[in-house]
């Protein structure tokens, strides 16, 4: 079970990341709600994985982590039919720990790395502080463009610039929700292969599809697991606190990583944790928990949207709205804070993103409402 267990207990700094000042409603941060967080189906799946394991829990595991959690995870993502086992999947300490684990074995200072004109603004800080140089190509309504793709990997290329990879968050984007449907998929795919370009997709929110729509395969599953390397977390369903993410690579490559020295040094990256959440999906609890948790964002999504009206595009997943017209100084002023739009690249006018993930649907509605007499919205009825 998920709970009853107190949520927010020592929910304070010193502990937690950030806490909001009293009084403002922060729609900002990639948080899920302490409500949200499933504390005793954790504390439930430690107690059982060092019941059933013992000391081995505890001592250093497997270099490309334990295999019954790769097994489950590669068995997860061969639903197209395209061949998937553990030797794909290497355990790591989440998203960010394996971007920069891609950046500093893939990549070295001064190279290139296209990504959307607006993206994920810790993942581009990870890349810059390996100091490799993010190169933005035009995105449309559709997601990224497969043709600038190409002239954009031509171009650095002419000019004696290495392009290390391409970065993109195809599975409702952060910041701006888009889903990228299975065509468009498809021709960044070839565009990339074509011309000798390694995409990572960083696919955080796969799991949190909200609406009734039909999920396209994975840029990983449409290439067959060569030339794409996928980045999953399991911090945006369970709780980024456990520090537990995976990778799905060419076997070859994490071979390859598995043997570093890092690995090799300290075994599998959290290997207790890696044993507790295996149970869970051996057993069928974690895509109960997924069940409970989609349920729960979708109110939090609707009660801000209801309450913002005026036609705001509505995402079919993940955790964040993406609102222009928006000044992000104006919503801390009234009350609301939101993550500036200028955060995550350079967008072409005033745009914020709104997170509906961290706040109980109540309070989203009383900030929407807030936000929308600020941009003389009309609420939903």
């Amino acid at each position: 079970m998920d709970g009853p267990r107190p949520h927010r207990l020592r929910w304070v700094p010193g502990i937690v990341q950030a806490v909001a000042p009293d009084g403002v409603a922060d729609l900002a941060p990639g948080y899920l709600d302490p409500e949200l967080l499933p504390t005793g189906l954790i504390a439930d799946a430690y107690t059982e994985a060092l019941e059933e394991y013992g000391a081995a829990a505890l001592t250093y595991g497997e270099n490309q982590g334990v295999l019954p959690l790769r097994q489950a995870l590669a068995e997860r993502a061969a639903t197209g039919g395209r061949p998937c086992g553990p030797e794909h999947v290497l355990v790591t300490a989440g998203t960010s720990h394996a971007l920069h684990l891609l950046a500093t074995t893939l990549a070295r200072a001064g190279d290139v790395v296209l990504c959307e004109p607006v993206c994920y603004d810790f993942g581009r800080r990870i890349l810059t502080d390996r100091g490799l140089l993010p190169s933005p190509i035009p995105m449309d309504g559709e997601g990224p463009d497969p043709a600038a793709l190409v002239e954009a990997a031509r171009a650095h290329r002419a000019a004696g610039r290495r392009v290390a990879f391409v970065y993109l968050v195809p599975t409702f984007h952060n910041p701006t929700g888009l889903l990228v449907g299975e065509h468009r998929r498809r021709e960044l795919v070839a565009a990339a292969r074509e011309n000798d370009v390694l995409i990572v997709e960083d696919d955080a929110y796969a799991e949190l599809r909200l609406d009734p729509v039909v999920m396209p395969p994975s840029l990983a599953e449409l290439a067959g697991y060569t030339g794409v390397i996928r980045l999953c977390t399991f911090a945006k369903t369970l709780g980024p606190g456990l520090r537990l993410g995976w990778m799905i690579a060419d076997p070859v490559l994490t071979a390859r990583l598995a043997a570093g020295g890092l690995l090799s040094s300290g075994g599998g990256l959290n290997h207790l944790a890696s044993l507790a959440v295996a149970t869970l999906l051996l057993d069928g609890r974690y895509d109960r928990r997924i069940a409970r948790l989609r349920e729960g964002l979708r109110a939090r999504r609707d009660a801000l949207v209801t309450a913002l009206g005026g036609g705001v595009a509505v995402p079919h997943g993940g955790f964040f709205l993406w609102l222009p017209g928006l000044d992000a100084g104006a919503a801390e002023r009234a009350g609301v804070r939101v993550a500036d739009g200028a955060r995550f690249g350079a967008p072409p006018g005033p745009v914020s993103r709104l997170s509906y993930s961290f706040n109980p649907p109540e309070e989203l509605a009383a900030a929407g409402r807030r936000l929308a007499a600020l941009l003389d919205l009309t609420p939903t009825a």
